[in-house]
């Protein structure tokens, strides 16, 4: 009797090992590629896997509904994303000479097959570069990438997503100060939309949108809270193109679809209008870079979208060019945003200073949020965020909530770390809306104005000082016992010394 053929389905994969075998891919690479650049390489050879397997996967499934009319299951609605004959992982993986040529060919088919949602979303990678890339260090890398079916019966969107967002962490860590330019730590941001709190049906902008990580994270929000998370518009926009590749594709992985990333330089030309005026959103959330210079002055000296309403930054300082861009981004009813900000902008003089009077005056500030140190990729100094809203609650109206979290943090070795319960303790502190010596204050607007609109945390938050309470007897005992400690450790060294013939 012949053996029964078994029909259950192969098990998913599990995170852990999606995760240990994508960082895999990175070891293969080392030696010829820059740690920094990893990325540039291991994601789009990741999502070229995915998008394939899945392909694969609805071809069969169109197939089987077609009766095996092949013509028929090759519509291209069948598939989510239609790849050409000639142009799929296997064909790739078939080629044993010019394998670069063959991938940047088959990447290149599959941005035009899909040329309103994936056009240059494989980015830029020098992949015919030889001096890089032999042929079989390319063979190696796809051999690898062919271990595992990354088909939707294999490993569903949400954990091909996370194990993404593994890469996007550990490729950060990998190249450090490099990272800056693309990475936000996730707790942080997770701090911002908490405090933002998209609804759906809503907009969220993130005007220097990196990977990706802010309006992921507003997705989550919004499906974590039950809502109709498939009804929130997500818009980005990113100058760098491998960075903003990488965006969309974890968008994409994430299985959304209903989000828009332009590559495009913000302060100069920004990309999301309505009519002739620059489109607004509900929800406008960004970690621009940190006092950018050559940030576009030249433009905003007669900007045409009057995003220099409050004044006009310094050529050495792009700050607040990002913050009034993103205030113009949110002037709707509603409108809130937040933004992360070095220290350094809350009192710095000058130009800025009197941005900083115009806004406060606005009464668009809420609260100024002081994190600790060192969090930051690309740099140790500390941080903050401000946030800003079209319509503050009456509580807050001509006030600024002030609060102190520099003390909130896991110390690391390169780098410190907000822990989950950092970021519920500095929300509720947010939410409580209250002074608190060392913790908090409540600033009224004329309490700024004494300060000469300066923002430095420190003038409001009183630091907690702590009462001394030791008598002058104890006082004169510890004394005593510190001499002779010093005393005893001084005759050990004197010994030492001797024994080895140095006295």
């Amino acid at each position: 009797m012949a053996k029964e053929i078994s029909r259950e389905e192969p098990e998913k994969l599990s995170l852990g090992t999606l995760e240990n075998w994508l960082f895999g891919a990175a070891n293969i690479l080392r030696g010829p590629v820059d740690q920094a650049d990893y990325k540039t390489y291991i994601f789009p050879l990741l999502f070229f896997k995915r998008i394939s397997d899945v392909y694969d996967e609805e071809y069969q499934k169109a197939l089987e509904e077609a009766d095996g009319k092949i013509e028929e299951a090759e519509f291209r609605e069948n598939f989510h994303f239609y790849i050409p004959k000639g142009c799929q992982w296997k064909d790739v993986r078939a080629t044993t000479e010019d394998v670069g040529q063959a991938l940047t060919h088959a990447m290149h088919c599959i941005e035009k097959a899909n040329e309103g949602t994936l056009a240059e979303i494989f980015g830029d990678a020098q992949w015919t570069n030889k001096e890089l890339f032999s042929d079989k260090l390319l063979i190696d890398l796809v051999q690898h990438f062919s271990e595992h079916d990354l088909s939707n019966k294999n490993v569903e969107p949400d954990l091909a997503g996370q194990s993404y967002e593994y890469l996007i962490k550990k490729f950060a860590d990998l190249s450090n100060k490099k990272a800056g330019e693309f990475y936000t730590p996730r707790p942080v941001i997770r701090l911002m939309t908490l405090i933002l709190q998209p609804q759906d049906s809503e907009t969220v902008y993130d005007p220097a949108c990196g990977t990706g990580g802010m309006l992921l994270e507003a997705f989550n929000y919004v499906r974590e809270h039950k809502g109709e998370f498939r009804r929130l518009g997500l818009y980005g926009q990113e100058k760098n193109l491998t960075t903003s590749s990488i965006a969309r594709m974890n968008l994409i992985l994430h299985g959304l679809e209903d989000f828009r990333i332009s590559r495009a330089d913000t302060l100069r030309h920004p990309s999301f209008f309505e009519g002739d005026a620059l489109k607004t959103f509900d929800c406008v959330i960004a970690n621009p870079p940190f006092s950018l210079k050559k940030w576009g002055e030249e433009v905003w000296e007669n900007d045409p979208y009057g995003r220099n309403f409050a004044g006009m930054p310094p050529v050495s300082y792009g700050d607040y060019a990002w913050v009034q861009h993103m205030i113009f981004s949110m002037a709707k009813p509603g409108g809130r945003m937040a933004i992360v900000l070095p220290q350094g902008a809350l009192f710095r003089k000058g130009a800025e200073g009197k941005i900083r009077s115009t806004l406060l005056e606005s009464d668009l500030l809420e609260a100024v949020i002081g994190l600790a140190p060192n969090l930051f990729y690309g740099t140790t100094l500390a941080a903050c965020i401000c946030i800003f809203r079209i319509n503050k609650d009456a509580s807050h109206k001509d006030r600024v909530l002030f609060i102190d979290a520099s003390g909130l943090f896991k110390k690391g070795k390169n780098q410190n770390e907000l822990l989950p319960e950092h970021v519920d303790q500095i929300y509720s502190r947010y939410a409580a809306n209250e002074t608190r010596t060392g913790v908090s204050r409540v600033a009224t607007l004329d309490d700024i104005r004494s300060q000469d609109y300066n923002l430095n945390i420190s003038l409001y938050v009183e630091p907690v000082i702590e009462e001394d309470t030791t008598t002058v007897a104890e006082a004169f005992s510890d004394l005593r016992k510190a001499a002779a400690e010093c005393e005893t450790a001084e005759n050990r060294l004197k010994q030492l010394l001797s024994e080895s013939g140095a006295l």
